[in-house]
Protein backbone atom coordinates (compact mmCIF):
# COMPACT_ATOMS: atom_id res chain seq x y z
CA UNK A 1 0.00 0.00 0.00
CA UNK A 2 1.09 3.58 -0.55
CA UNK A 3 1.93 5.28 2.77
CA UNK A 4 2.47 9.01 3.08
CA UNK A 5 2.23 11.66 5.74
CA UNK A 6 3.59 14.90 7.10
CA UNK A 7 3.90 17.08 10.15
CA UNK A 8 1.58 19.96 11.01
CA UNK A 9 3.66 22.60 9.19
CA UNK A 10 4.60 20.31 6.27
CA UNK A 11 8.37 20.71 6.71
CA UNK A 12 8.80 16.96 7.36
CA UNK A 13 7.10 14.42 5.13
CA UNK A 14 7.42 10.75 4.31
CA UNK A 15 6.22 8.31 1.68
CA UNK A 16 6.74 4.80 0.47
CA UNK A 17 5.21 1.57 -0.70
CA UNK A 18 4.93 -0.50 2.46
CA UNK A 19 2.63 -3.04 4.04
CA UNK A 20 2.20 -2.45 7.77
CA UNK A 21 3.69 -5.34 9.72
CA UNK A 22 1.59 -4.29 12.70
CA UNK A 23 -0.56 -1.40 13.88
CA UNK A 24 -0.80 -0.64 17.57
CA UNK A 25 -2.12 1.78 20.14
CA UNK A 26 0.35 2.12 23.03
CA UNK A 27 -0.48 3.54 26.46
CA UNK A 28 3.02 3.33 27.99
CA UNK A 29 4.21 6.39 29.85
CA UNK A 30 6.78 7.35 27.21
CA UNK A 31 4.26 7.13 24.35
CA UNK A 32 1.70 9.12 26.31
CA UNK A 33 4.21 11.87 27.07
CA UNK A 34 5.78 11.97 23.60
CA UNK A 35 2.35 12.15 21.94
CA UNK A 36 0.95 14.66 24.47
CA UNK A 37 -2.11 12.42 24.58
CA UNK A 38 -3.45 9.37 26.38
CA UNK A 39 -1.80 7.00 23.91
CA UNK A 40 0.26 6.86 20.73
CA UNK A 41 -1.02 5.15 17.58
CA UNK A 42 1.72 3.67 15.41
CA UNK A 43 2.10 1.74 12.18
CA UNK A 44 5.20 -0.45 11.96
CA UNK A 45 6.66 -0.80 8.47
CA UNK A 46 9.98 -1.83 6.94
CA UNK A 47 12.42 1.03 7.41
CA UNK A 48 13.89 0.76 3.91
CA UNK A 49 10.42 1.18 2.37
CA UNK A 50 9.97 4.72 3.70
CA UNK A 51 11.67 7.88 2.47
CA UNK A 52 11.78 10.80 4.89
CA UNK A 53 11.96 14.35 3.52
CA UNK A 54 12.92 17.36 5.57
CA UNK A 55 14.99 17.63 8.72
CA UNK A 56 13.94 15.91 11.95
CA UNK A 57 15.18 16.31 15.49
CA UNK A 58 15.68 13.06 17.40
CA UNK A 59 15.29 12.20 21.07
CA UNK A 60 16.83 9.01 22.46
CA UNK A 61 15.45 7.28 25.57
CA UNK A 62 15.28 3.82 27.15
CA UNK A 63 12.06 1.83 27.02
CA UNK A 64 10.80 -0.21 29.99
CA UNK A 65 12.59 -3.18 28.42
CA UNK A 66 15.90 -1.30 28.48
CA UNK A 67 15.94 -1.02 24.70
CA UNK A 68 16.89 2.31 23.16
CA UNK A 69 14.06 4.11 21.39
CA UNK A 70 14.65 7.08 19.09
CA UNK A 71 11.70 9.41 18.56
CA UNK A 72 11.83 11.84 15.64
CA UNK A 73 9.87 15.05 15.46
CA UNK A 74 9.68 18.21 13.37
CA UNK A 75 11.94 20.89 14.88
CA UNK A 76 9.61 23.63 13.59
CA UNK A 77 6.14 22.54 14.74
CA UNK A 78 7.02 19.72 17.18
CA UNK A 79 4.90 17.02 15.52
CA UNK A 80 6.08 13.48 16.34
CA UNK A 81 6.74 11.73 13.01
CA UNK A 82 8.20 8.31 13.77
CA UNK A 83 10.16 6.23 16.23
CA UNK A 84 12.83 3.55 15.89
CA UNK A 85 13.47 0.74 18.37
CA UNK A 86 17.00 -0.69 18.65
CA UNK A 87 15.52 -4.18 19.18
CA UNK A 88 13.84 -3.96 15.75
CA UNK A 89 16.38 -2.10 13.58
CA UNK A 90 14.62 -3.04 10.32
CA UNK A 91 11.40 -1.26 11.37
CA UNK A 92 10.18 2.33 11.52
CA UNK A 93 7.08 3.20 13.54
CA UNK A 94 5.10 5.94 11.82
CA UNK A 95 2.77 8.01 13.98
CA UNK A 96 -0.72 7.31 12.67
CA UNK A 97 -1.79 10.91 13.37
CA UNK A 98 0.59 12.10 10.64
CA UNK A 99 -0.81 9.89 7.86
CA UNK A 100 -2.27 11.74 4.88
CA UNK A 101 -5.05 9.14 4.90
CA UNK A 102 -5.95 8.55 8.55
CA UNK A 103 -8.19 5.64 7.53
CA UNK A 104 -5.05 3.75 6.45
CA UNK A 105 -4.48 3.05 10.16
CA UNK A 106 -6.40 0.13 11.64
CA UNK A 107 -5.15 -0.89 15.09
CA UNK A 108 -4.59 -4.60 15.60
CA UNK A 109 -3.82 -4.50 19.32
CA UNK A 110 -3.42 -2.33 22.39
CA UNK A 111 -0.30 -2.54 24.56
CA UNK A 112 0.26 -1.22 28.08
CA UNK A 113 -3.52 -1.05 28.55
CA UNK A 114 -2.96 -1.11 32.33
CA UNK A 115 -1.44 2.37 32.06
CA UNK A 116 -4.34 4.01 30.21
CA UNK A 117 -5.55 7.14 32.00
CA UNK A 118 -9.23 7.20 32.94
CA UNK A 119 -9.88 10.02 30.50
CA UNK A 120 -8.54 7.91 27.57
CA UNK A 121 -10.02 4.54 28.46
CA UNK A 122 -9.19 1.54 26.30
CA UNK A 123 -12.24 0.95 24.15
CA UNK A 124 -11.00 -1.68 21.74
CA UNK A 125 -12.58 -5.01 20.79
CA UNK A 126 -9.29 -6.61 19.67
CA UNK A 127 -6.37 -8.00 21.69
CA UNK A 128 -5.35 -5.94 24.73
CA UNK A 129 -2.21 -6.50 26.77
CA UNK A 130 -1.69 -5.01 30.24
CA UNK A 131 2.01 -4.60 29.41
CA UNK A 132 4.04 -5.52 26.31
CA UNK A 133 3.07 -8.92 24.86
CA UNK A 134 5.70 -11.64 24.64
CA UNK A 135 7.71 -11.54 21.42
CA UNK A 136 8.07 -14.49 19.15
Amino acid sequence: MQVSGKCLCGAVHYSGQAEPQFQVKCYCTDCRKSSASGHAAMMGVAREAITIGGEVKEFLSKADSGTEVTRAFCPSCGTGIYSKNAAMPHMIFLRAATLDDPEAFSPQMVVYASRAPGWDAVNFAGPKFDEMPPRG
